[in-house]
């Protein structure tokens, strides 16, 4: 669990005749990767659980002195996952193109990626942004001796792949 949290206080903004939408998300948007947001209110704010919940948080709420407290914790990241022979992933070298496919229906990303690896040399590293998980791409980067990795966002909205150029099998 997080110990990082912003913290945002509605209660004046609330006994002001304010309406906190707004605030909320833009401390959400404000967040770093792993950040928490602890929220005081003068009441449960229920109809937010589920916001959060589709921004990828958990809730803890407790009473305090004026109000309640309530703890929006970021849930853990999918794992990663990664190709068979992806050794270190760690190690790799940053990526020399990053490309954003998340607007593209298949097959195009697919294509786009497999043309980008063919212009490129051995060991060298593609990142790229996908609005699905590329199911389809994997045994074609496998057939072309290309080691991968990659997971959801924290979001769950989209895919993120790192893919280290390797020799044609």
């Amino acid at each position: 669990m997080t110990e990082n949290f912003a913290e945002l206080d509605v209660r004046p903004l609330l006994q002001n005749g304010g309406e906190p939408f707004q605030a909320i998300m833009s401390a959400v948007s404000a967040l770093q990767p792993g950040q928490g947001l602890r929220l005081l209110a003068p009441f449960r704010p229920q109809p937010l659980y589920a916001v959060m919940d589709s921004r990828g948080f958990d809730h803890e709420v407790n009473e305090i002195e004026g109000g309640f407290e309530v703890r929006f914790i970021p849930r853990a990241l999918p794992d990663v996952q990664l190709s068979e022979e992806a050794d270190a992933p760690e190690l790799w070298p940053d990526p020399v193109v990053e490309l954003d496919l998340t607007d593209l229906a298949p097959p195009e990303p697919l294509v786009q990626i497999l043309s980008e690896a063919e212009a490129r040399q051995p060991g060298e590293v593609i990142f790229a942004l996908l609005s699905r998980e590329p199911l389809l791409l994997y045994p074609e980067l496998a057939k072309r001796g290309h080691q991968w990795f990659g997971n959801f966002d924290e979001t769950g909205e989209t895919y993120r792949i790192m893919i280290r150029l390797g020799k044609a099998t």
